[in-house]
Parts: structure tokens; C-alpha cells; sequence
């Protein structure tokens, strides 16, 4: 029996690693939050459960969250389990039939699985208004990830498609480009005039975590880069859209990325790889990746990696951008840092002043800060120039990011949404890059597992210095 409601969420992969951590917990919050009526939910998968096994881990799920009340009962308690193979065809059918009202078909499958999935649900009649939903990475490269648009695109059109990057969830993201276009004293100073540098980097503490089926065959290039960054980048560097709207937003970010590509043209030159050793992060020892369990032996998997990419636009002709993302690092940090030009001039008698004006905005998942680096007249001597920060704390949403993309999904908006030509144009990016790695033209170096990465690269004077910059800028009073 299922939960009567006009729209179903169904779950491929249900009982994996993906849809118990983040896809139930987000649509829990999603229901407690009243912000969406009559959905139900089904799971599904190759695995032995059953109803009762299943049920308990929604119900676990939705707790975890602090999800509750009769709505949420009433799913989590008559929610159904199928068990199935769905590359297959007749399968499909056995599974849309436990289905009710409009479905969102969840991939929470492997990309190959995916693929022969939807080679299978091509044959298959669909109620009407069903959507489909892929997550990272869609594809393997430029190539497939086309290919695999027009297979998507024969089974529903292209504005039922999803293609999720849960960043473009988050509110800290969004808020971008609330913080651009709508302070006058940002945008104008967006552009190769004023602007030295863009960062984007999302380093964490955080190592394999048992991941190494889906790890080994990703890194930090395509888990993060080729995905969430080249997102954010977009978000950062669009030229203002008309309207708020998905078709101006999207349009606004497919053109920074047409115009994207590695610096100079060079790979070899503008790209990095890394992956940590052992070592102690936060008090916890972690043992070196290639001795993580399921990590083949002759493993080259990059576990920190960063990209130096340029925008061949008028606006922003000249601007490095550099993109870093790994994991158990010692220095957390997750922020766009805009690294303004030094001041053409400063008159003679004042002193100091040699530090960068910054604009750091955080993009972390659950909160963020937003902070403007400036040089102002120190305390005591007003001819000494020192730095100074002014920060506010961003608030995250009321809903946790999958709840954001499944609220969008549901609603039929796919602002929050990869296009299909974004997919591929991201692909093309960083496939220079993922050339020039496979054929070992860029070392595979290593870093100790709480340490801040190599020495050496672009941006780890700016991710060593980051701390010390920000000790030293006080505000007026002398408070931190």
C-alpha cells in the first residue's frame, strides 16, 4: 500500500549510501516544512529488503533530521520497497506500478547502472509528468555526457530533466548573486579592471569515510571541480540576468562556461593533484588513501586537486580563476575569495597598506560568513595604514540543500538544475586537464593527511595565509 498523494518520489539506489544520508533526510524536512503537499514516497533497489527494513530506515532517517508529526508518520509508515533490476524493461513496469499521481524518478545508481537504466525505461509508457533526476557525474566525459542527453531527452523533454548539484541548494550559494547585483558598490568593481584574482575553494577535514567504491573512480577533479566549483564559478562570473527566472539565470551561467577553459590553454602548467598520507586531522588518524580499504593497489586517484582556469570575456579577460577542492586537510576552508587590485596610488606619509582588499563569501553547507578585507588608518599612529575585516554571518535555509533540490524538483522549476549543455560544457573544461593526468604529464604528489597540501602551488600561500590574515585584521575596537 501506498501513501495516497498526487506526486511520488521514487528512489533508485534506495538502499544505498546517498538516499539514507541526504535524499530522505532532505525530503523529511521538505514535508515537516509544510512546504509541499501530497508526496509520497517509493524505494527501490537490487537488494533483498523488504517493507519493513525499508521503512525503518525512512524512519531513521526522518529522525535524524528532527523531522516529525502525522505527515511524516503516515509516509514513513506505509512507504513500499521493491525490489528490482531496472536495466531491465519488464522490471520498470512492476516498479511505476507501486506508483502513484506524477513520478520523480531518483537515480541514486551508478553512472553505468544509470545509463543501461534509462536505455531500459526508454521502451516504457510513463505517467504523465514524469521527471527524471541524475546525479553527479552525468557522464564520463563530453562526449557520453551528450550522448546521454539525447537518451534522457527521448524519454521525457529536456524541462522534466534534473540534473542535481545539491551546491545550487545551498542559500550561502544562492546568495552570490544576491550580493552581487544587488549592492551597487559590488558589481561595477566586477571585472578585469579591479579584480587581481578569483578563488573558489572547498578544502575539508574530511577523508574517504568508507566511500572508496564511488572515490576511486571520481577524485577530487570530477567530485568536485568539474561539478560543484565550475557551478559556483558560473554563479560568481555571469553577467547580470534579466530576471530571476531559470531560463535567464541558466543562460546567464552557460555563457561563462562556453567561454571557459584552462589558462593559456596549458594543463600541464595550470593544473595540480595531490592525495594525502598519513596523518592526524581534528585528533583522528587517518591512514594514508592507498592504504584505505578498496583502494587498488596501483591507485593514481587524486584526493586534492586545483585547476587555474580563465574567462575569454570582455568582463573578465586577464582574471585567473583557480579552483581547489580535497579532503582531510588541515585548514578547512570553503569561500569564494574576489582578490581586488592594489590601489594605484598611495600618498606619500602613509605606511602599510600592502594588503589586497578581499571579498571571502562562504559556501559551506550549513552556514557561511561574508566578509570584506580593507585597509583603513590604524589605532595610535593615523598615518599607519593596517587591514581590517567586516563579516556578517549568512544563515543557511530553512531546509537542508536536497530539500531545497527536491523542493524545486517537485514544483517543476529546474532553476536549481544543470542544463544539458552545462553538462557537457563542464566536461570540456576540465578534459585538457584529465588528458594531461592520464598520460602522468602532471605529478601525483602527496601531502600529509591535517596538513595544508603541497608546498608550491598556486594557491597555498592563500590557503596558509588565510588564517594569518584574517588574525591579524581587526576591527577598530582591536576585537577579533
Amino acid at each position: 500500500m501506498t501513501f495516497q498523494g498526487e506526486q511520488t518520489l521514487l528512489i533508485l539506489g534506495a538502499s544505498g549510501d546517498l538516499a539514507a544520508r541526504l535524499l530522505v533526510p532532505g525530503l523529511g524536512s521538505l514535508i515537516a516544512s509544510d512546504a509541499v503537499d501530497g508526496v509520497s514516497l517509493v524505494g527501490s533497489a537490487a537488494d533483498d529488503w523488504d517493507d519493513e527494513r525499508w521503512r525503518s530506515r525512512v524512519a531513521e532517517s526522518f529522525a535524524a533530521v528532527g523531522a516529525e508529526g502525522e505527515r511524516i508518520d503516515a509516509v514513513a509508515e506505509t512507504t513500499p520497497y521493491v525490489k528490482a533490476d531496472v536495466t531491465a524493461e519488464t522490471e520498470w513496469r512492476r516498479v511505476l506500478d507501486a506508483c502513484d499521481g506524477s513520478v520523480v524518478i531518483y537515480f541514486a545508481l551508478p553512472p553505468a547502472v544509470t545509463e543501461r537504466a534509462c536505455q531500459a525505461l526508454a521502451g516504457v509508457d510513463l505517467p504523465p509528468g514524469t521527471r527524471l533526476v541524475f546525479e553527479k557525474p552525468f557522464g564520463t566525459d563530453a562526449a557520453s555526457a551528450k550522448a546521454l542527453n539525447q537518451l534522457v531527452t527521448r524519454i521525457v523533454p529536456e524541462e522534466r530533466v534534473f540534473r542535481v548539484d545539491h551546491f545550487l541548494g545551498t542559500s550561502t550559494v544562492m546568495n552570490i548573486a544576491g550580493l552581487r547585483f544587488a549592492n551597487r558598490i559590488f558589481e561595477p568593481l566586477m571585472s578585469a579592471e579591479h579584480v587581481a584574482s578569483v578563488d573558489i575553494v572547498f578544502d575539508e577535514t574530511l577523508g574517504l569515510e568508507g566511500r572508496a567504491g564511488y572515490y576511486e573512480d571520481t577524485g577530487a577533479l570530477i567530485d568536485m571541480i568539474q561539478s560543484h566549483l565550475l557551478q559556483v564559478m558560473s554563479i560568481v562570473a555571469m553577467n547580470p540576468p534579466s530576471t530571476i527566472g531559470e531560463r535567464d539565470v541558466r543562460d546567464a551561467k552557460a555563457a561563462i562556461l562556453r567561454a571557459c577553459s584552462v589558462r593559456d590553454g596549458e594543463p600541464v602548467a595550470n593544473s595540480y593533484r595531490a592525495r594525502y598520507t598519513a596523518g592526524e586531522v581534528d585528533g583522528r588518524r587517518l591512514p594514508s588513501y592507498a592504504d584505505e580499504d578498496g583502494i587498488a593497489r596501483d591507485s593514481t586517484t587524486e584526493t586534492l586537486a586545483e585547476v587555474v582556469l580563465e574567462i575569454d570575456t570582455w568582463r573578465w579577460a586577464g582574471v585567473p580563476f583557480r579552483l581547489r577542492s580535497g579532503k582531510a586537510l588541515g585548514n578547512p576552508r570553503q569561500e569564494v575569495v574576489v582578490t581586488f587590485k592594489r590601489a594605484p596610488h598611495i600618498p606619500r606619509g602613509l605606511t602599510g597598506g600592502d594588503h589586497p582588499g578581499r571579498l571571502r563569501i562562504g559556501i559551506a553547507l550549513d552556514a557561511g560568513r561574508v566578509t570584506l578585507d580593507l585597509n583603513v588608518n590604524g589605532p595610535g599612529d593615523p598615518r599607519k595604514i593596517d587591514p581590517v575585516s567586516i563579516d556578517t554571518g549568512v544563515a543557511p535555509g530553512e531546509l537542508r540543500e536536497y530539500g531545497e533540490v527536491l523542493r524545486s524538483i517537485f514544483a517543476g522549476d529546474p532553476i536549481l538544475s544543470v542544463r544539458g549543455d552545462m553538462a557537457v560544457e563542464t566536461w570540456r573544461v576540465i578534459e585538457p586537464v584529465l588528458s594531461a593526468w592520464r598520460d602522468d604529464r602532471v605529478p601525483l604528489e602527496e601531502y600529509p593527511a591535517g596538513s595544508t597540501g603541497p608546498n608550491g602551488w598556486p594557491l597555498s600561500g592563500v590557503v596558509a595565509g588565510a588564517a594569518l590574515h584574517r588574525h591579524a585584521a581587526t576591527r577598530r575596537d582591536g576585537s577579533r
